[in-house]
């Protein structure tokens, strides 16, 4: 059995630049009071893929795979509100970009040839802003945010302190 210390809980995600997450945060402010669950500023971020709990020891596996990784930037525009209910969240999202959705197959790609088990559920481009959302809100409809997806990073998720981004590697232009 492996020790607690001995895990890592890993994602892959699009980091914002400081431009970007102030017009996150802009955004956000549209829906404020939705819950006292909002997720602070510096962890705002777009998920590609969550590898979850992972053995330490992999963790140098992990990133050389995600190195090996040639893909395009891109244009990202998000323009919508939604909520997941299952999770309980509301976020900012918008239509999948197909070079990011090729992105995503070839970070689930590199990491099952790593023999890792995660989670596989399909990708839907989006921002968490609050938790703890009880029921569908009424969204107003937000200014259209565009972003240029440059650079994927590792990031680890250690609870009560801020995401720790391990590593980035960009992405051409």
């Amino acid at each position: 059995m492996t020790e607690k210390s001995e895990i890592r809980r890993l994602f892959f995600a699009c980091w914002p630049d400081d431009e970007v997450r102030r017009e996150i945060v802009a955004r956000r402010r549209l829906i404020e009071g939705l819950s006292p669950r909002r997720v602070p500023d510096h962890n705002l971020h777009l998920t590609l893929l969550f590898l979850g709990d992972q053995p330490a020891d992999r963790l140098a596996d992990i990133a050389a795979a995600a190195g090996q990784i040639t893909a395009p930037g891109c244009r990202l525009i998000l323009d919508c509100f939604g909520w997941f209910p299952g999770a309980r969240v509301a976020w900012l999202g918008g239509e999948t970009p197909g070079v990011l959705a090729g992105l995503v197959d070839e970070l689930k790609r590199v990491n099952r040839a790593l023999g890792l088990a995660f989670d596989d559920r399909p990708f839907r481009p989006h921002v968490t802003l609050f938790r703890k959302i009880a029921r569908r809100p009424d969204f107003p409809e937000p200014p259209p945010l565009n972003w240029t997806v440059s650079e994927f990073s590792l990031v680890e998720s250690i609870p009560s302190r801020p995401y720790q981004v391990l590593r980035t590697w960009p992405l051409t232009l």
